[in-house]
Parts: structure tokens; C-alpha cells; sequence
């Protein structure tokens, strides 16, 4: 190794725990004090929301990690986010401008959420998807939609998962029905997925969603799929939630309403500094990123970083 090459890693050695140590003091500190005033971030906007492009990423709020075969991170996560942790998250990501989470149906949480909301004066606007089927279950979703709209939910979105089978089921019907149900509940309606054909799908039959939730990221990561595992049944090919990155930004670019990308980290396995740039960069509008309370305030400095050099991205900002 050169003597620059000692200089560099000792550098970045020397760098790195000391942005971590700050993040985690920080978050250590937001637990008994009162919230400070927001700091601007870049917003979009959806429907009458002003939507923040950095949203947090409900998953590890539920402790619903994608670990792939590292099992104890599961446990990991749920010791270590306990509800008054969450509530600390919420409160940082308030603080640093992130003004919108995503979360699915997980009726603790909710409660979280709604309890922040009214005894501590949270501020942050939610957009949650249901569980229910609304194929099978429609009363189940009516349900849970108008649960959610009572509890003051900004937005609601069809599951992923549920787009993916409804879409490969070809139920168009369900799938415009779901959007029609939150519409009619007075909040904007989006439909999420994780299969690009979801949003060929609706596109091809003008399902009137407000907005789109869909995986992105590059395959470019030691566990990201080989090239002849693509054509490989989805659930077969664990650490990857984009099977076509290069053919997502061709059918994005023609979208004209807002696209959240999820996964963007594939999981935690591309580094933020990469996945927000290359999000941005191709089109995404706003993305989501799971977020322990010590990543917050480093994540937005990136997010703003890789918003501050999208000047020559081709898609149009679309919220």
C-alpha cells in the first residue's frame, strides 16, 4: 500500500466513527428534549400534501426487516425499536424536514402513531397501506381505509404485494376498486408495487391512482442478481426487490404522475451516498428509505446532496 493510500483509509478510518458517534448523540439526545423547529427539506406535492422527497420507510417502525439469511436481525431490530424509539425516529425526522412516512397495516404501530399524533403533537403525515384484500376481503379494506382516514391518514396506497397478484391475476376491476375505495374516503389514492407490469397494467387501463410506490435500485452489489437468475421466478432470487432496473426508468419516464421509489437500498445492501443518486437521477420524485433514528440526520445531508446535482435527469419532476 502507498503512503496516499495510508493517508486516505486512516482518514476515512478515523472519519467514519465519528459521523456515526455524532448521528447516535444526537439521537440520544431527542429523547428528553422538547422537538426543535423543523429544518426545510425539498418537497414535492400530491394532491393538496406537501410531501417531503425523503420519506421514511415504515419497515423497521414494524421490525419487518429483509435480512435475507441473517435471521437475527429480525430480533435485533424489534429489541431495539422499541415504541419509545419510534417515537424518538418520528421526532428526528421531523426535526431534519423528513415530513412523511410509509408504513403498512400493523395495528401496534398504528396506534403509535396515532397516540404520537395526539399526546405529543407529532406532526408527520402517514401513508399507509391496508392488508386487507380487497378482492376477497373488499369489506375488510373498506374497513380498514375508512379506520385509517378516521385516525387523520394523509394517504392511502394499494400493498405492493397486493398489486403484484392482482396484477398477474389480471383483476383490473379490484385494482381500480381499491383506488376508488380511498378516493372516496376523501384521501389521495396510490397503488404500489414491486413488478414493473403493475404499472404497465394500470397505465394500460387508466386506473386513475394519484401516485405510484415502486421499487429501484441497480444490481450493481456483491448479492444483487446474475444475469441469467433474472428470467428466474421472483421469489426465488432473495436480495433483490428490482428485477429491472434500466426497464423501470424507460416505463417511469412516460409516467406523468408521482413516483415513490422504495427499496432503493436494496434492503440495506447499496450504500445511501449510491441508491439516492441513482434514484434522483432517473426519475424517481420522491424516495423511501428505512432509517434507524442515528441515520436520520446523515441520510437527509445525502438525500439533499443528491437532490442539489439532478439538473440533467431526463424525467420531469412529476410532484
Amino acid at each position: 500500500m502507498s503512503s496516499i493510500d495510508r493517508r486516505s483509509f486512516m482518514k476515512t478510518a478515523l472519519a467514519a466513527p465519528v459521523v456515526s458517534t455524532l448521528g447516535l448523540q444526537e439521537a440520544i439526545l431527542a429523547q428528553n428534549e422538547p422537538a426543535a423547529a423543523p429544518s426545510s427539506f425539498p418537497c414535492g406535492k400530491v394532491g393538496a400534501l406537501q410531501i417531503s422527497r425523503l420519506l421514511l420507510g415504515g419497515n423497521l417502525l414494524t421490525h419487518f426487516t429483509h435480512s435475507r439469511d441473517l435471521k437475527y436481525v429480525y430480533t435485533l431490530t424489534a429489541n431495539y425499536n422499541t415504541d419509545d424509539k419510534i417515537v424518538q425516529t418520528l421526532k428526528l425526522a421531523e426535526q431534519h424536514g423528513v415530513n412523511t412516512l410509509v408504513v403498512h397495516t400493523v395495528p401496534h404501530v398504528i396506534g403509535l402513531l396515532a397516540n404520537y399524533r395526539k399526546e405529543q403533537g407529532g406532526k408527520i403525515q402517514w401513508i399507509v397501506c391496508p392488508t386487507a384484500q380487497p378482492d376477497s376481503d373488499r369489506a375488510g379494506y373498506i374497513k380498514q381505509v375508512e379506520e385509517l382516514v378516521a385516525e387523520k391518514c394523509e394517504a392511502i396506497y394499494l400493498w405492493g404485494v397486493t398489486g403484484d397478484r392482482l396484477t398477474s391475476e389480471k383483476k383490473i376491476d379490484a385494482i381500480k376498486d381499491a383506488v376508488a375505495i380511498a378516493h372516496n374516503a376523501g384521501v389521495p389514492s396510490g397503488v404500489g408495487a414491486h413488478d414493473l407490469n403493475v404499472i404497465r397494467y394500470c397505465e394500460e387501463n387508466n386506473v386513475p391512482a394519484d401516485f405510484y410506490i415502486k421499487t429501484f435500485h441497480h444490481h450493481n452489489y456483491p448479492s444483487g442478481p446474475k444475469p441469467e437468475e433474472i428470467d428466474g421466478p421472483h421469489a426465488e432470487l432473495p436480495g433483490y426487490w428490482c428485477r429491472e432496473p434500466k426497464d423501470t426508468i424507460e416505463v417511469m419516464a412516460a409516467v406523468e404522475k408521482p413516483w415513490f421509489a422504495f427499496k432503493v437500498m436494496a434492503a440495506g445492501a447499496i450504500p445511501p451516498q449510491e441508491a439516492f443518486h441513482y434514484a434522483y437521477d432517473n426519475g424517481a420524485d420522491h424516495i423511501l428509505a428505512g432509517m434507524f433514528d442515528f441515520e436520520i440526520a446523515q441520510d437527509v445531508e445525502i438525500a439533499k446532496d443528491a437532490l442539489a446535482l439532478t439538473a440533467q435527469r431526463a424525467r420531469p419532476w412529476r410532484s
